[in-house]
C-alpha cells in the first residue's frame, strides 16, 4: 500500500491550509535533511526511495546522471535543500527559478491544487531571494558538506523590475554569480507569470540573452532553454534552429500552460479557472509536452538533447517522453500527487520497459518511437 496516498495526501490535500504554506513546511524539512546526516535518524531512507541500475546511467554535457529522473525547477527556488534530492532517488535536480534581484513574487494566494485534474495552478512570479543569496547558500553548503552527489541545474529568470530591453544583462548577472555552482544552466523565458517574459522566446531577444551568457562562460557550462507548450509548431521549429545556431546545449520541454480547455475544476480560490491568471502544470500539459518533445527531436534530427517535463505521474508517462526523444525527464506536480515513492517507481518501471524491449540501456530508448 502507498502510505502517502492512503494517509498523508488526504490529510494534506484536505487541509484548509494554503498549499504554498504546506510547500514551505515540506521544504524546511528537506532543508534540515540536507544539513544533517539523515541515515542516523532514518536508516532506511535511501533504501526506501532510491533505486540503482547501471542501465539507467548516462553521460550528458560531461556529467554522469545515475538515472534520468530529476526534480523540476520551482520546488527549491533558493537551493536550501539542494543536496537532499539524491537521497530521495533523483538522478539530478534543478534549483530556481532565480533572478538577479530578490523579489517577493505575485500577491498571495498564488498556488492552487486542481485535484480533479491532477494539476496545479501557480502564479508565483519568480519569488526568490536573488542570485547573490543562492550563490552564498550553495557556497556555504559546499564548505559544510562538500560537493553534490548528483548534477545540479540552475534555472535563471528575468527580474520583474528589469525592463525587457535589459533582460540579457539581468540573466548575465545571475549567471556570473552562479556559474561555479551549477552543472548546467537554464534560460527560463517561458513562465507566464512575469509580464512580457514569454516575448523573450523571440529570435532576436533570445539571441541577445544567449550571446550575453556565452561572453561570460569561459568554462563552457551547458546552457539550455526552457520553452512554453503554448508556442506554435512553427515557432518551436524556429527555436530549435536558433538553439543549434547558438550552440545551446539542449531544450527543456515544457513549462506550464495558459490553456484551460478540458479542465474539470471550475474554481480555484473562489476565482473561475477560465479567467484566473497563472500557468497550469500536471496532467493537463502531459500530451502537449510530449508532442513538443517529438517535434524538437524531429526538427533537430535527434541531435539536440531534451529534458522532458509535464504531467509525469508514472513510469509509463516517463517512458512515453523518453521514447519521444527526451534523454532526461523531470517531475514536480506528479511528485506532489504521487508522493516521494514516485521516483523509485518510475525507475523500476523503466527497467521493466528496457527488459520488455530488449534494450541494453536508457540511451537506446531515447527517440525510439520515431521511424
Amino acid at each position: 500500500m502507498n502510505l502517502y496516498k492512503a494517509a498523508l495526501r488526504p490529510l494534506l490535500f484536505g487541509s484548509k491550509a494554503d498549499p504554498e504554506w504546506l510547500h514551505n513546511r515540506s521544504l524546511a524539512v528537506l532543508a534540515w535533511l540536507d544539513r544533517t546526516q539523515p541515515t542516523a535518524f532514518f536508516p532506511g531512507l535511501e533504501q526506501a526511495y532510491c533505486f540503482q541500475d547501471s542501465r539507467l546511467s548516462q553521460t550528458l554535457w560531461g556529467q554522469t546522471f545515475a538515472n534520468p529522473v530529476g526534480l523540476a525547477a520551482g520546488f527549491d527556488k533558493n537551493g536550501v535543500a539542494a543536496g537532499s534530492w539524491p537521497r530521495l532517488g533523483f538522478g539530478f535536480a534543478e534549483v530556481g527559478t532565480v533572478t538577479a534581484h530578490a523579489q517577493l513574487g505575485n500577491p498571495k494566494p498564488r498556488l492552487f491544487r486542481l485535484g480533479a485534474d491532477g494539476a496545479a495552478l501557480n502564479r508565483m512570479g519568480f519569488n526568490n531571494q536573488g542570485s547573490a543569496a543562492l550563490q552564498a547558500c550553495l557556497h556555504q553548503r559546499y564548505q559544510r558538506l562538500g560537493s553534490m552527489s548528483a548534477p545540479l541545474g540552475i534555472n535563471l529568470g528575468k527580474s520583474k523590475i528589469t525592463p525587457l530591453e535589459q533582460a540579457a544583462q539581468d540573466y548575465q548577472t545571475s549567471f556570473e554569480r552562479l556559474r561555479d555552482w551549477g552543472d548546467y544552466f537554464v534560460v527560463n523565458v517561458s513562465s507566464p507569470n512575469t509580464p512580457g517574459l514569454r516575448s523573450l522566446q523571440d529570435r532576436a531577444q533570445l539571441t541577445q540573452i544567449l550571446t550575453a551568457l556565452n561572453q561570460v562562460n569561459p568554462q563552457a557550462k551547458p546552457i539550455l532553454v526552457k520553452i512554453a507548450p503554448d508556442l506554435s509548431d512553427r515557432a518551436i521549429c524556429e527555436l530549435v534552429d536558433l538553439a543549434r545556431e547558438q550552440n545551446v546545449a539542449g531544450l527543456i520541454a515544457t513549462n506550464t500552460t495558459i490553456q484551460r480547455q478540458g479542465l474539470k475544476t471550475q474554481f480555484a480560490g473562489g476565482e473561475p479557472i477560465a479567467t484566473a491568471a497563472g500557468g497550469i502544470s500536471g496532467r493537463p500539459v502531459r500530451s502537449r509536452s510530449t508532442e513538443v518533445i517529438r517535434l524538437i527531436w524531429q526538427q533537430s534530427q535527434g541531435q539536440l538533447p531534451i529534458i522532458g517535463v509535464g504531467g509525469i505521474f508514472s513510469a509509463a508517462d516517463a517512458w512515453e517522453k523518453i521514447m519521444a526523444g527526451a534523454s532526461l525527464v523531470q517531475v514536480y506536480t506528479g511528485w506532489i500527487y504521487e508522493g516521494p515513492g514516485l521516483v523509485k517507481a518510475i525507475l523500476q518501471g523503466l527497467i521493466e520497459q528496457l527488459d520488455a524491449h530488449n534494450l541494453p540501456n536508457i540511451q537506446a530508448a531515447v527517440g525510439l518511437s520515431h521511424p
